[in-house]
């Protein structure tokens, strides 16, 4: 699931990105409106983290920019205003959620995650296939009921695949969903990922690659 978290505090910008990837989110930061309409005219976003205040380009615009583009794109707003009549304003012109400064960081999480179930058709509370149970809410992986360890990445790529039933996963969505913006499309990363993965799951090997294509968990 791929994030935006568009805010002009760089610090909260990059407090914000890094706690989403923890929770295997792929997070890509702006700190300015501009910057932001520019990424997302390159990328797909499930959600964008909005804040309301941002300089060159207003957040006002940018949201409305989202909304025109008919996206599935889902957009949490952030702001300093706490008042009721700047909520609705938010919400009016095309916001999906709203959320005031200061916020916990577990509640704007809680959020981000409630806004990308409504991005994507509706799926299990777990993801299973060939002896592999994956629930997301926990970040926890069993196969034949044994417990798997998994890092961020190795869960994210298991969970699209997972999601995909059956079907063949190319390698460019599985970058483009479990890593952000700054991944090098050339490395090997997804290779070596998916070699650990094998590894950790056991035998007999549930990850088939289908060459020039992809992979895919039958």
């Amino acid at each position: 699931m791929r994030v935006l978290v568009c805010e002009d505090e760089k610090l909260l910008a990059d407090a914000i990105a890094e706690w989403l990837r923890r929770e295997s989110f792929a997070v890509d930061v702006a700190y300015d409106g501009d910057a932001a309409l520019e990424r997302i005219g390159v990328n797909g976003y499930d959600v964008v983290v909005l804040d309301r205040d941002l300089p060159v380009v207003h957040g006002d615009d940018v949201c409305r920019a989202l909304v025109s583009a008919e996206r599935d794109t889902r957009i949490l707003m952030l702001t300093a205003a706490a008042a009721v009549r700047e909520r609705v304003a938010g919400l009016a012109i095309g916001a999906d959620d709203y959320l005031t400064k200061p916020f916990a960081f577990v509640e704007l999480s809680a959020r981000v995650h409630a806004l990308t179930r409504r991005t994507r058709p509706a799926a299990p509370p777990q993801l299973t296939r060939a002896g592999i149970v994956l629930d997301p809410s926990r970040l926890q992986v069993t196969r034949d009921g044994n417990f798997v360890p998994l890092s961020r990445k190795e869960f994210g790529v298991l969970a699209e695949l997972l999601r995909a039933d059956g079907a063949v996963v190319s390698a460019e969505d599985l970058l483009e969903r479990a890593w952000d913006e700054h991944i090098d499309p050339m490395t090997n990363v997804l290779r070596v990922t998916v070699m650990k993965l094998r590894r950790k799951l056991g035998d007999p090997p549930v990850i088939e690659t289908v060459p020039g294509v992809g992979y895919q968990i039958r």
